[in-house]
């Protein structure tokens, strides 16, 4: 199943937005009351952007300083370079602006595996002279050393160590430091799963690896060690289970395409109907 990279991101900025804007802008976050902070639904602004091939991932609502304001959040995961991006943040904010008529603060987060120059920008210019200079926030995930974010107590840098700039042999180190600061954070469990998930989907590693993971988990300072390998052991569990339940599912499909009724597959399953109909479901 492919994955979806927008809801991924969204949900994981959604949740943590204030920790978002503290670690990759810090004077933008002494003007922002987080206090007064709403997620505008894609409903309320969909006309701004019509049939555009664009789209903004999250508009928030919010005060800057005591001014109404809006923050338009865009997460552009395209592998191929798009020319026209800058133009059509620039648009999109026009169209805001136009709608609105308040302070808006356009960001765009590039969260792409490869490396390259992403212009911040959108000029208008004659030979006579300029008629526009359009300037949008930019976050190149790629660009950013993982090892520079392992000592900030940020959910938002946890999470995005899986994106930003790591090589083959660091993964599994990679990994050990994203659980060692999951454990340092202390979060609610549901709050913990959305990092991992998000985590996880970016960095496989393979059983070789997982093994020498443990290994490096074990030569840990040892309060540390155990809370992380209590996690670590946690989440391997809860990994068994969930893929003995897609396998589950899987034969229970593979019955119904051949014929055979909910009522035996309840039957074989020691499940109700209402069960095996919600676990055929269940992605």
């Amino acid at each position: 199943m492919a994955v979806d990279h927008d809801r991924l991101f969204k949900e994981l900025i959604q949740t943590f937005f204030e920790e978002f804007i503290l670690l990759f802008f810090p004077e933008m976050y002494e003007y922002i009351d987080f206090q007064h902070l709403s997620f505008l639904s894609e409903e309320l602004f969909t006309d701004v952007t019509a049939e555009e091939k664009y789209r903004v991932d999250l508009l928030v609502e919010t005060k800057l300083k005591g001014e109404d304001g809006l923050i338009i959040v865009h997460i552009e995961n395209q592998s191929y370079v798009q020319p026209s991006f800058p133009e059509w943040m620039f648009i999109y904010f026009s169209r805001l602006f136009e709608k609105y008529r308040t302070n808006v603060v356009p960001i765009a987060v590039f969260s792409y595996d490869t490396i390259r120059d992403e212009p911040s920008s959108f000029t208008l210019q004659l030979p006579f002279g300029n008629i526009l200079h359009f300037r949008f926030f930019t976050i190149e995930l790629r660009k950013q050393n993982w090892r520079n974010y392992i000592r900030i107590d940020n959910p938002i840098a946890a999470a995005l160590l899986s994106k930003m700039g790591y090589t083959e042999s660091e993964r599994i180190e990679l990994k050990k430091q994203f659980l060692r600061m999951l454990v340092s954070l202390e979060l609610d469990e549901a709050k913990q799963r959305l990092l991992m998930g998000f985590f996880e989907t970016y960095v496989k590693l393979s059983d070789e690896e997982e093994q020498r993971l443990r290994n490096k988990v074990n030569q840990m300072e040892t309060k540390e060690k155990e809370q992380v390998l209590e996690l670590l052991i946690s989440y391997e569990q809860k990994g068994k289970r969930e893929g003995a339940k897609q396998k589950e599912r899987e034969m229970m499909r593979k019955m119904i395409a051949k014929g055979m009724s909910i009522a035996d597959i309840a039957h074989i399953f020691d499940l109700t109907e209402e069960e095996v109909h919600k676990r055929v479901k269940d992605e």
